[in-house]
């Protein structure tokens, strides 16, 4: 009975060494895609008005690789979610997307130039951890957290925490009180409009 019990466990812990092995660890990956988009905006080859619209495609790339936008606009909706129809489900993904790339590049952009440090991880729980980063200016600490999670081998951001605001519950407060008193189209046609301000 051993004898045929130990293979099977030994093809069990195989296949989690493999999974591990895919899937890095939370600090590595966050470490691995932010170090990626501020060799971008340090990039000479890319500054000027001329390059922007490069940069940002490069930047873009990066930011979809590293968050999942779909895991955010549902946590960001909580039970609200379900009140969208499905066509209104994926142009708020989309448009929620573009709201946040610009929050996050906003505050990153404001501290190309300053040490960004990549402190700890903390496992929340068994496929979820936060990585706490901190930038470094003359005269301050900047802490910027982020919260992943494990999907398919690939941990993925679905919230960030910049200076003790969440980005989730920021928004989400928000969406809250427009939902209390309309329908989902009135969210969209907000967003619509502050993306096409962007």
């Amino acid at each position: 009975m051993m004898r045929r019990v130990l293979p099977g466990l030994l093809i069990f812990m195989l296949l989690i060494c493999t999974l591990q092995a895919e899937a890095g660890l939370p600090l590595d990956t966050v470490e691995k895609n932010v170090s990626s988009v501020l060799d971008i905006l340090r990039d000479p080859a890319l500054q000027g008005e001329a390059n922007q619209d490069a940069k940002q495609k490069k930047i873009e790339s990066i930011a979809d690789q590293m968050f999942d936008y779909v895991a955010l606009s549902r946590l960001t909706l909580g039970k609200s979610w379900n009140q969208f129809s499905r066509e209104q489900q994926k142009e708020f993904v989309s448009l929620y997307r573009t709201i946040l790339e610009k929050a996050y590049m906003d505050k990153i952009l404001s501290y190309t130039d300053e040490k960004v440090i990549f402190d700890k991880e903390l496992m929340l729980a068994e496929n979820k951890a936060e990585v706490q980063t901190k930038i470094i200016t003359k005269s301050a600490e900047i802490p910027i957290f982020y919260r992943v999670y494990l999907k398919e081998g690939e941990w993925k951001v679905y919230d960030v925490i910049i200076e003790g605001i969440s980005l989730i519950k920021n928004y989400r407060t928000q969406f809250r009180e427009i939902l209390a008193n309309n329908p989902p189209e009135e969210v969209l046609k907000i967003l619509r409009e502050k993306t096409s301000e962007a």
